[in-house]
């Protein structure tokens, strides 16, 4: 026995009801429940629809699709964070490059002055206020297209505002690493350290702020077929 279309809605319907917000993820569940149904069917043709989609749920254990979410975040996280370790690469082949030695030397020089204990916390949390203005912006306007299109999708939702959460809080824990409790005499290996992460930090938040938010109609329709019917 087959499921009806307005089966098929109702499977969706219920993946909503238990917090499953983003279609990708929906539409994975549904066609997992919706296949199970029907193998289950086949056992037990007598079941009615809700008896086997209940059986079928209890299957997921007593997390229900909470695993499927959180395993689907994984995947979509490492596939941003390869996207910008790609972006990031093309900073060090020409011509860029060029301009990454420059920058990289500049901070370098930099350094030997006394207003670097400064400058550099300073440059640090402007890119982080930056991103963070950025994020919220970027939140509020997937709630807007949302209500028009009903629909979200997971890895829109971590190129616009996940994402780049996360390189906020991987460059904090860089730079409180990296950080001396003095600027005075340091080093010259310190001095190059400091120069070579303030250099990548700057980097990855132009990736992440400028280049991968204007690629992401692109990277979007390239993982989801769908979604420019959308």
């Amino acid at each position: 026995m087959k499921l009806t279309t307005l089966q098929i809605e109702q499977l969706y319907k219920f993946t909503r009801q238990h917090y499953m917000e983003h279609y990708d993820v929906q539409t994975e569940l549904v066609d997992h429940l919706a296949n199970d149904i029907e193998q289950i069917w086949i056992e037990k043709p007598a079941l009615t629809f809700k008896q086997a989609r209940d059986i079928s749920f209890k299957k997921f254990g007593i997390f229900g699709f909470m695993d499927v979410l959180e395993e689907k975040q994984k995947q979509m996280n490492k596939k941003y964070f390869r996207i910008i370790l790609g972006f990031v690469k093309q900073w060090f082949s020409i011509p860029k490059i060029i301009v990454t030695l420059t920058m990289f030397y500049c901070f370098y020089l930099l350094l030997q002055f006394s207003f670097a204990q400064y400058l550099f916390p300073g440059l640090f949390f402007t890119i982080l206020i930056i991103e963070f203005i950025l994020l919220l912006k970027r939140r509020k306007k997937l709630n807007t297209k949302f209500k028009t299109t009903g629909k979200k999708w997971l890895f829109e939702d971590i190129i616009e505002t996940q994402g780049n959460g996360n390189v906020i809080f991987g460059l904090f824990y860089v730079f409180q690493f990296l950080t001396p409790n003095s600027y005075d005499n340091l080093s010259t290996s310190s001095s190059l350290i400091i120069s070579a992460a303030t250099t990548l930090a700057v980097i990855i938040g132009y990736v992440s702020l400028i280049v991968i938010p204007k690629k992401a109609e692109y990277l979007l329709e390239k993982h989801y077929p769908e979604y420019k019917l959308v």
